[in-house]
């Protein structure tokens, strides 16, 4: 009520003034969309929340890789979220692999997880509390930095998820094909907004950056996540990524109204 009343008593200066920025990716209806790019991605579906219970081994060196957002038995991020699981619910299906985890971490190794891990994970997604540890660790890992790292760059909601699909794939380690690594690739041949750049350029530049590092590992060598998403998005300069949006990704079409 309040915003309402203000409004009638604006000076015509003040009420014509600039309309407040664009909500960012970390705006609730944007980050539901952004859910739903990545699990067209990773999943084949928008229905991302039925992926806590997704598992399987891709045969890309990771191990196992699983959950909503792809937490991997040989990268940590699985090591974390069980052991922030365990942390919250102890006794919980999923401790007893602890270490068994520990050991496989930076491997693609199932030694003691086999045979009866997939079918635990899968009953533990049934738990509203596993269900949250996820949320959590993919917040934490991957979705905050992201958002954060794309708002200080100036970039709206289209660049913060290329950000984020960016972070999501290749991690934000040390080597030549993390994040961190294709964001400096970028910054060679363009400024980001917040440095007096063109937004266009330099989410352009972002995204031949992110191809060349998927180009590096066969298991990721289809860059179609970005040429027939992202770049379908850019071109239409629909940086605030409003609905409704149309793209594909491995030649399968999806659609948000």
């Amino acid at each position: 009520m309040g915003a309402v009343t203000c409004a009638g008593i604006l000076s015509p200066a003040l009420a014509t003034a600039a309309p407040a920025a664009a909500p960012g990716l970390d705006d609730p209806a944007k980050k539901e969309i952004a859910m739903k790019l990545v699990s067209s991605a990773e999943n084949s579906s928008l229905d991302w929340k039925a992926q806590y219970k997704y598992i399987e081994d891709i045969r890309d060196g990771r191990g196992y890789t699983a959950g909503i957002i792809g937490f991997c038995s040989g990268t940590g991020d699985m090591l974390d979220l069980v052991q922030l699981y365990t942390d919250r619910k102890p006794g919980n299906v999923l401790a007893k692999y602890l270490p068994a985890l520990r050991r496989v971490n930076g491997t693609d190794s199932h030694s003691g997880l086999d045979p009866n891990f997939p079918a635990d994970w899968r009953k533990a997604a049934q738990d509203t509390a596993f269900q949250q540890a996820q949320n959590d660790e993919r917040d934490r890992v991957y979705f905050n930095p992201a958002v954060r790292q794309g708002k200080t760059d100036g970039l709206r909601a289209l660049g913060q998820f290329a950000y984020y699909d960016a972070i999501v794939m290749h991690g934000d380690g040390g080597d030549a094909t993390s994040f961190s690594s294709i964001r400096r690739r970028a910054l060679r041949t363009a400024k980001p907004p917040a440095q007096g750049g063109n937004e266009t350029t330099y989410l352009n530049a972002f995204l031949d950056a992110r191809v060349w590092a998927m180009k590096q590992e066969e298991a990721h060598s289809d860059t179609s996540r970005v040429d027939t998403a992202q770049r379908v998005f850019l071109r239409k300069g629909n940086f605030d990524l409003n609905p409704p949006l149309d793209w594909k990704v491995y030649g399968d079409s999806y659609h948000i109204g």
